[in-house]
This record gives C-alpha cells, structure tokens and sequence, in this order.
C-alpha cells in the first residue's frame, strides 16, 4: 500500500510531515511510537476517514519527517510540539477539540501535552503505551545507557538490531513488505544515528511529572492492551488502570505491541464505538 504525508509544517528542529483524510464533522488525531511511524495507521486512518477527518503525521525525528543532528526529541519536546500541531490544525478548542488515540511513547507525548501543556482533546485512546512508573527496561534501557557503543556498530549489525527489535512488537508477525518499511529510515550512516540520537533522549523524568494528574483527567478514556505484549508487558497496563480508575481496560487476546498489525479490526471496532 503507497502510504504518503503530502503536508509538511516547520517545528522547531526541523519540519514534520502530515497528512489529513477524510471531511468528517468530527476530527480524530493518531500518534505512533518508537521506532515507527505513521505508517502503523495505514489501514486505520482510512477506514476512520469513511467518519472522521483523521490527521496523521510523522513525529519530528521519524519515517518522513526530518531527521538532523541536534533535534531535541525528548518526550517533553514532543509534547509540545503536539499542542503545536493542535493549534496549527485549529483543534484547539472546546468545540474543535478531537479525539486522540495514541500507542507507544505516543501514549507518553498526548498525556503531557494534555496534562501540561494545555492540549484539548474531546477523548482519548491508549495501547499498549509508556505513560508512567518505570518503564526504561529491556533492550530500551541498554541503547539508552549505552548510545554510543550502539551508535559504532557495523551497518549488518546494526540492521539485524533493530529487525529484531521491530519482529518483537508483533505477535501475529509482519506481512510482506512492512518490515522493511519500518526500517528503511533507520538504514545508512545517517540512519543509524538518527535511530539512536532519538533513543537516547527517551526517559522516565519526562512521565514522573504528570502520573499525579492521571485520575484527574475528566475527558472519556479507553484503554486497550495486547495479552501478548512483549515491549510493554500486560503489568504496564495493570500500571495504566491503576492511575486511570475511570477509564475501563480492554485486553485483546492474540495480540502483542501493535494492535494496527496484530488485530486492526479489533482496535478499529473500538475506535468506533
């Protein structure tokens, strides 16, 4: 499937891609993860566009959007940014306020810009998502702490890496061709260090600040987790509930990391409810 980000906005360290479909009274914002991109939305955004206007984009630093030396690409700076879009997107009212739904370190992004940075949304969406408590763990941990023996590794090495890395956030695994796709922006000299500079930035001081301000939050929420996760366990959403008493959990069997790859009807049949 040719997948597109026709838009671009300037942000401050470089310029994001973006892309809006569907004319729907309502609009629905999406935000991917780490190491992805908007391409994870693929098959959601337009069957979400048949209703909404649905806005996609790739975060500063992943798939189309610019990657450079120097970018700040902490989960701070990605929240502001976020409420950047919002007000260049003009949702950032109570009346044009959207509904947002968020996966991975996108979790982590929309409840700071929401609990912080002043960003309206009308509902909201998690899965399987960094949102708080100590989530810096597993091969994360290691690429953070250890950013610059990763950053020296051979270009085969490194490739195989992060292969491994993408395999191990799907339970159903990947179709033809999107594997590849996923990794194409972290390939090359270029590449390489960009995957990393952006890792490295990743930290839990960036969530501490708002986990107090979880149960406040007094829009909808719905929370949904893959039984099969291996990135973020299912006690990360057993975390999540915790601090988010009012929002219900949904778990979905057979599913691992990235429910638009293991079950996109599942989680489309609960976007849309």
């Amino acid at each position: 499937m040719t997948w597109e980000l026709p838009e671009s906005v300037e942000v401050d360290g470089g310029a994001v891609r973006w892309a809006k479909l569907g004319n729907g009274e309502r609009a629905i914002v999406l935000v991917h993860g780490t190491p992805y991109s908007s391409f994870l939305w693929r098959e959601i955004a337009p069957a979400l566009a048949e209703r909404y206007t649905v806005y996609v984009f790739d975060q500063l630093g992943y798939g189309y959007s610019e990657q450079a030396e120097g970018q700040d690409l902490t989960l701070a700076a990605q929240a502001r940014r976020f409420a950047g879009l919002l007000r260049y997107w003009e949702l950032d009212t109570a009346e044009s306020a959207p509904a947002v739904v968020a996966n991975d370190i996108g979790g982590a992004v929309v409840l700071r810009a929401l609990l912080l940075e002043g960003a309206r949304f009308r509902d909201l969406t998690l899965f399987d998502c960094v949102s708080g408590g100590p989530w810096e763990r597993g091969l994360f941990a290691l690429m953070r702490t250890h950013h610059e023996v990763f950053e020296q590794l051979p270009g085969y090495a490194h490739e195989a890496l992060v292969s491994a890395h993408l395999r191990n956030a799907t339970h159903a695994g990947f179709r033809p061709g999107v594997l590849e796709t996923f990794l194409q922006p972290w390939l090359g000299p270029s590449g390489q260090a960009a995957y990393y500079r952006q890792y490295r930035q990743l930290a839990q001081a960036d969530t501490e600040p708002f986990e107090a301000l979880l149960s406040g939050i007094d829009i909808p929420v719905q929370l949904l987790w893959g039984r099969q996760d291996k990135i973020l366990p299912p006690e990360y959403g057993h975390w999540l509930h915790e601090h988010l008493p009012q929002a219900p959990l949904y778990w979905i069997e057979d599913a691992g990391h990235l429910l638009q790859e293991d079950a996109p009807a599942r989680l489309l049949a609960h976007l849309l409810t």
